[in-house]
Order: C-alpha cells, then sequence, then structure tokens
C-alpha cells in the first residue's frame, strides 16, 4: 500500500500557514486539511484560509512575489488558475522536485488524475478527480421535450429566449466543460486547438444572441435556475448532485445529454508558490502529501460537489463516512452512471491552449458578462 510522507525533514519551528481556494476545493479537503492540523501541532501554529477567484488569483501571488513576501503556502485550484499561473512561472516544481513526499504517486492515480497530472509536468499535484461535463441541469417542469443535438438546443434557445444560461468559462467548471466539449459534440477539426475551433465559436456566437448574460460564478447559474428565471444551464455531474444534495435545487430536477458528447474530466490541483521559506515549504509539502493518503481522500465524496471525488485508486465510496454514503446515494441517478460508462472521456486542454481559449472565449463571446 502506498504511503505517502508527512514527516519528511526537521522543522526548526511551527510555521502559519495560509491557504487560498479558487475551486470551491474547502468543501471536499477542510476536514482534512483541520486534521492534519491537530495530528502536528509541533509542525503548524495555525491555517489561514482564503478565497478568490481565479482570473484575479496569479496577479495577487505574482505582486506578493515581486514585494519578497509571499504570504500563500498553498493554493487549491482547477485548470483555470492552474494553467495562467503556470504560463506567468508562478509555481514551485512540485514533482518530481520532491518526489520523496509522493512514493508511488504515479502509480496510484485513476488514469483521468493521470492524464490531468501530466498536462502540468508537476508543477501542480492532482487532489480530486471528477469526470465532468459537459452535461445539462434542466427543470423538468418547464422543458418537456429534452433537446438531444446541439443543433436541438440552439433551436430551443431560440424560442425561449433568456431561458439557457452558462456561467464566463474562465471562472466555472461546468463553462469550461462546455466550452471545451462542443468541439467534439460539433466536429471541429481539432479539439485540442481552439483557434481550429470554427464550428465552436460560430455555434457560441449564435448562442449568445438568445442569452442575457453571463454569471462570473457557476452558483449563481444554480440559483437562476432554483428562482425559476432561466429552465436549463450548463452543468457538471458534480456540480449538479451537489446542489441537489444542498437543497439548492429540488431533487426533481434532472440532467441531460448531448449526442456525441465526450467528457471533458475536470480536476482541481494543489500548487505551491515561488518564494517560500524552507519551514513553510516543507510544511505545505507535508500537507500535500496528507491529503493524499486513502482515509483522507475518502472524505472527498463529501455533498457529491466533485463526484467521484478521489484522484487515488481503491477509494471506493463505501470507504466514506456512512453519512456521506448516504448523501452521495440519494443523488446519483443511473442515467449519470451510464453517461460515465458510455462516452469517451479527454483532459482539459494544456496550459498554453486553455489561456488561449479563454482568451478567444472573452474576446469573441464574452461581451455580456456580469
Amino acid at each position: 500500500m502506498l504511503i505517502f510522507v508527512t514527516n519528511i525533514g526537521a522543522q526548526t519551528k511551527k510555521v502559519r500557514l495560509s491557504i487560498i481556494d479558487v475551486a470551491g476545493n474547502l468543501q471536499l479537503t477542510k476536514d482534512a486539511i483541520e486534521a492534519f492540523k491537530l495530528a502536528h501541532p509541533d509542525l503548524v501554529e495555525d491555517i489561514e484560509y482564503l478565497k478568490a477567484t481565479a482570473p484575479e488569483l496569479p496577479a495577487k501571488i505574482k505582486a506578493q512575489q515581486m514585494a519578497g513576501n509571499v504570504t500563500t503556502t498553498m493554493v487549491l485550484t482547477g485548470y483555470d488558475a492552474m494553467a495562467s499561473g503556470l504560463e506567468m512561472g508562478l509555481w514551485e516544481n512540485i514533482y518530481p522536485t520532491y518526489k520523496q513526499y509522493f512514493p508511488g504517486l504515479e502509480t496510484k492515480y485513476l488514469p483521468g488524475a493521470k492524464a490531468a497530472f501530466d498536462l502540468f509536468q508537476g508543477y501542480g499535484i492532482v487532489v480530486v478527480y471528477c469526470p465532468g461535463g459537459p452535461m445539462f441541469t434542466y427543470n423538468p417542469e418547464k422543458l418537456k421535450k429534452v433537446p438531444q443535438t446541439a443543433e436541438e438546443l440552439l433551436e430551443w434557445a431560440k424560442a425561449n429566449p433568456g431561458k439557457f444560461m452558462y456561467a464566463r468559462p474562465a471562472n466555472s467548471g461546468p463553462g469550461r466543460c462546455l466550452l471545451q466539449g462542443l468541439p467534439y459534440i460539433l466536429g471541429d477539426k481539432d479539439p485540442k486547438n481552439p483557434k481550429t475551433w470554427d464550428k465552436t465559436w460560430a455555434y457560441l456566437k449564435e448562442l449568445d444572441k438568445y442569452i442575457d448574460y453571463y454569471p462570473t460564478g457557476t452558483a449563481i447559474t444554480f440559483r437562476a435556475l432554483a428562482e425559476g428565471s432561466v429552465y436549463i444551464i450548463a452543468s457538471h455531474l458534480g456540480w449538479d448532485m451537489n446542489q441537489r444534495i444542498l437543497g439548492v435545487i429540488p431533487q426533481t430536477f434532472k440532467g441531460f445529454f448531448l449526442k456525441n458528447t465526450t467528457w471533458v474530466t475536470d480536476a482541481h490541483f494543489m500548487c505551491m508558490p515561488k518564494g517560500l521559506d524552507e519551514n513553510r515549504k516543507k510544511a505545505t509539502l507535508q500537507l500535500m502529501a496528507w491529503l493524499l493518503r486513502p482515509e483522507m481522500q475518502a472524505l472527498t465524496y463529501d455533498n457529491g460537489y466533485f463526484y467521484p471525488g478521489p484522484a487515488i485508486k481503491n477509494v471506493p465510496l463505501s470507504k466514506a463516512p456512512a453519512e456521506i454514503q448516504e448523501k452521495i446515494k440519494s443523488a446519483m441517478r443511473k442515467e449519470y452512471e451510464d453517461a460515465i460508462r458510455k462516452f469517451p472521456s479527454t483532459t482539459q486542454l494544456g496550459a498554453k491552449e486553455l489561456v488561449e481559449a479563454f482568451d478567444m472565449w472573452d474576446r469573441l463571446v464574452g461581451s455580456k458578462v456580469k
């Protein structure tokens, strides 16, 4: 069995850790982080938790580095700030530079998590994994005939202006999955190169005519769905389950997939900014290793936000606390399990291409971002 090392090197003093979350990841990992603090009173003085948006994060970290005062010890992020931060040279290489903290890591990742890890050359450690999207969550009282194809969705949006919504891709996992999933659904030449997405950009520009605005976060889209101001939203397996478990939307709300869907898998990463002193660096690496332990990974099933959650093999739902198991079982649907088995999957874009795709969406489509 793999043991992630959490006691390499001697600490000369206790440290204060500061964690910035730009992915909503703390709802999956905060209990495990607090457990690390309790288990290492000689190592950790305190842990500070901060939240920010992915687009604003790189500038915050860069400002700390330029001032020679890096206060952030770990970043929890999705592909967005992982990619933009790597492009800006903000992150420490963690693996293989500090591979002694993560023995056998590459062999223990689930295949999808390993593929996400490989995209960023060891500058981010994958901590949770989800099949992702694109999928759509809808109110069945308002949508009687579910679109089967991208063309049918566009026709529905045209007939029901203002009733379909998705969030800005640079701020939203479901928005990001929709953006990267459409090239597969529509048959673009090279789904990994946004410059070749002629069909996707044309589709999104046409769809834009029937969308009132683009929120800067996914939660706003689910609230709009719950309130009835929209009837269909771009979604994501984990978000769909989580919002029903939490009661944001009714359990009766459903999800659907379009013909030719490919899962654009999702992952959250742990990054470490350059510029930390050795004591905080060692403590941060030990925390990362702790969060990859099977018993800590089992907690990431949580309320379904990133279903399933664990990035490491051999962490079934049965290893999660009983109350988590019951919540997940109540929210999972057979059609979702069928879709996981049925549809092929792919990673999200690499760092350069993802930044480029966000920029193109902002320029070509995103004039109505709020």
